[in-house]
């Protein structure tokens, strides 16, 4: 073997299968005498080489080459001591060291649908969650430090980090992020409410490659648990992306139509798209005729692994031979070679393969109502099967911008939307649809409930009173004119509410009870299963006159990302209402429907919530204010908060038991997928 002494590691060039390491294999679940480190569950090299008393020594996946092999575009591997940063991130795996190698199993609906689950496994971020949920840690960037009144942030990088083609890692590339996508309007039109603060612009600094310095207009401490939480990645690659940026490079134009692209903002897009969604499609889909052209099959990645394969059925990955964690024994991460990715929209589909243990995980799209079957068949299909609780619960909401002008009056009538609310039966919902294993509650936008709400909001307008419902319609005028046994609207005109709803945002069972009990007491319904994606289309196109999907934050988030509380109240994947608002509002009053005063006040509250001392008397008023402009105004109707499955193959080691079934904390990543490995 080779060595190469780079900053106190001692990096050995593997020549066999056998792992080498001088430093002990410290686990979660043995630390073998040595002690914890500044954060949960890792550490920095130096300080653990130093409660160690010893130095690391790395080694490699034996098939790194092959894999890197089939990354297209991507040159011969270095050694690894110019591969790895000079300060990798080390982490403690939780149960044993384990094994290179093996193919992991996901299981999603379609290419844009139901995929957050399997990107949390490979997902990178500035910073991450502990499986705590409560102390976020160093990931990409090395350390932190804010200065005294939360208004500038500085991040330290890792040195020597490298993307996943071998090029530099810079605080470059954090500074292209914002200042030539986020915050250029040809890439997109309105930069993304966790981009802003107080609804203006950051301004990024970078005083040298890994340093980056986050200028606010605003107080926002809650900063850090965006990017923690959040799906977007703040940092692209500048030296790939911005040779075809015509703010970078003056021939950018030039280059991407010898590419057969109208432009460099066309190119940039087909790579990147313009939705911040890191699991859009790569050139393999968005230009199978330029594919061949183009100099890489999607864009390098930090990401744990990288997409080498795309069609319509699925994806396939490889380990990313660049990745910049390694364990406590030396070997560089992440132990699985590769993953693969199946699309399969059907839920039955999809219940079927996980009980015959094709998936080696999953959560999202699993609902309570599946559990049985799960459970009755872990043990045969060699599986295992834990109820988790959630954090957002199934909420309904009208469409109060709707196209139908006539439609539009009675969903934005406050009374109707009570009588709705109080015609659901919710502990009926909690025994038929969760197995009376939920909590029947209102909607108030946080989750957990914190300790400043009223107790009294997680019960307005949630108590079963449909002879309530009932009055408040006949005050309306919303009576039963034909003697069909259903309410015409107030005009006369026949109302029929269209419930188009896709299983990954809500249960079926949940949807049909919902348009029972309001046919019960009188408004006439419909129910559709759709597509995610049919469902988001519509739901943009302002077409839904119902809106059905998880809702719900826990407060950390909400201190940093403002979007369920201002029009249209989420992003393109979650659950919108008053999508015209949100356009007049974005439009300065050019296009779209002019909302209520209490829609303003609302979004100026969670500026002020955001900007607050977190658990101070201003940002507890401030809260409490929130919740009773966005829950007495009914935006969204809550129902019952129940536990969701999370399965998981019993070949797939190092998996705990998460705490939360989590959208919100972004799924599997608090839990460190890259130490996850498959047993023979």
């Amino acid at each position: 073997m080779k060595r190469i002494l780079l900053s106190g590691i001692a990096l050995v060039a593997l020549t066999g299968t056998a792992f080498a390491a001088g430093c002990p294999a410290v686990t979660v679940a043995n630390p073998q005498g040595v002690a914890a480190g500044a954060f949960p569950e890792q550490y920095e090299l130096g300080e653990f080489q130093k409660l160690a008393n010893c130095t690391l020594k790395v080694t490699a996946n034996p098939a790194i080459a092959e894999l890197n092999g089939r990354i297209r575009g991507n040159p011969a591997l270095p050694a690894l001591a110019d591969r790895l940063p000079s300060e990798p991130l080390v982490i403690a795996p939780y149960d044993s060291i384990g094994q290179y190698g093996g193919t992991f199993h996901a299981l999603s609906n379609a290419s844009e649908a139901g995929t957050s689950d399997f990107l949390s496994v490979r997902h990178v971020n500035l910073v991450r969650y502990s499986d705590d949920l409560q102390t976020v840690v160093p990931y990409v960037a090395k350390d932190w430090q804010w200065n005294k009144d939360f208004t500038q942030l500085t991040m330290h990088l890792r040195k020597g980090h490298k993307w996943s083609d071998g090029a530099p890692f810079t605080s470059a590339d954090i500074k292209f992020y914002y200042d030539n996508l986020m915050y250029d309007k040809n890439v997109f039109s309105k930069p993304k409410d966790y981009a802003l603060v107080a609804g203006k612009k950051m301004t990024i600094e970078t005083p040298d490659p890994q340093t980056v310095v986050f200028k606010l207009p605003a107080p926002k401490p809650g900063l850090l648990a965006t990017f923690a939480t959040i799906y977007a990645q703040p940092f692209q690659p500048k030296h790939f992306l911005g040779k075809f940026h015509p703010a970078i490079n003056p021939d950018a134009d030039k280059l991407a139509q010898s590419y057969g692209f109208k432009n460099g903002y066309a190119l940039i897009k087909a790579y990147y798209g313009n939705s911040d969604w890191t699991d859009t499609g790569t050139p393999m889909l968005n230009s199978p005729d330029k594919v061949a052209k183009l100099p890489k099959d999607t864009v390098p990645t930090l990401e744990s692994h990288i997409m080498v394969k795309q069609t319509t059925e699925g994806r396939h990955l490889v380990a990313n031979p660049y990745f910049f964690a390694v364990d406590t024994a030396g070997h560089q991460l992440p132990y699985i070679n590769e993953m693969d990715e199946t699309f399969a929209n059907e839920s039955q589909v999809r219940l079927l393969k996980l009980v015959n243990g094709e998936v080696d995980y999953k959560a999202q799209s699993l609902d309570l109502p599946s559990a049985p079957l799960l459970l009755e068949k872990q043990k045969k299909g060699d599986f295992t099967v834990d109820l988790a609780p959630t954090i957002a619960m199934p909420t309904f909401s009208f469409n109060v911008t709707d196209q139908n002008l006539e439609k539009r009056k009675v969903f934005g009538d406050l009374r109707f939307r009570k009588a709705m609310s109080i015609a659901i039966n919710r502990e009926e919902m909690n025994q038929t649809a969760f197995f009376g294993q939920g909590v029947a509650k209102q909607y108030i936008g946080f989750s957990p409930t914190p300790s400043f709400v009223d107790p009294k909001w997680l019960k307005f307008a949630a108590n079963y009173d449909p002879a309530g419902a009932k009055k408040l319609l006949d005050e309306m005028g919303m009576k039963d004119v034909d003697g069909d046994g259903f309410r015409e609207m107030p005009n006369g005109d026949k109302l029929v509410l269209n419930i188009q709803f896709a299983t990954q945002g809500v249960s079926s069972q949940v949807v049909e009870l919902v348009g029972q009990y309001w046919s019960d007491v009188g408004i006439k319904t419909t129910v559709k299963e759709v597509t995610p994606d049919e469902y988001r289309s519509n739901q943009s196109a302002n077409k839904l006159d119902i809106g059905t999907w998880r809702k719900g934050q826990p407060i950390a988030i909400v201190q940093g990302t403002a979007e369920l509380w201002k029009a249209p109240f989420e992003n393109y994947f979650g659950h919108r209402t008053g999508v015209l608002w949100a356009e007049y509002i974005d439009s300065k009053g050019a296009k779209g429907v002019k909302p209520p005063k209490w829609v303003y006040d609302l979004s100026d509250t969670v500026d002020a919530f955001q900007s607050a001392a977190p658990g101070s008397d201003q940002a507890a008023k401030l809260g409490e204010k929130m919740v009773e402009l966005m829950t007495g105004h009914l935006m969204f109707i809550g129902t019952v908060q129940a536990p969701a499955p999370i399965y998981h193959r019993n070949a797939l080691k190092n998996f705990h038991k998460f705490r939360t079934a989590s959208y919100e904390y972004y799924r599997a990543y608090p839990y460190r997928p890259v130490q996850w490995w498959l047993a023979k």
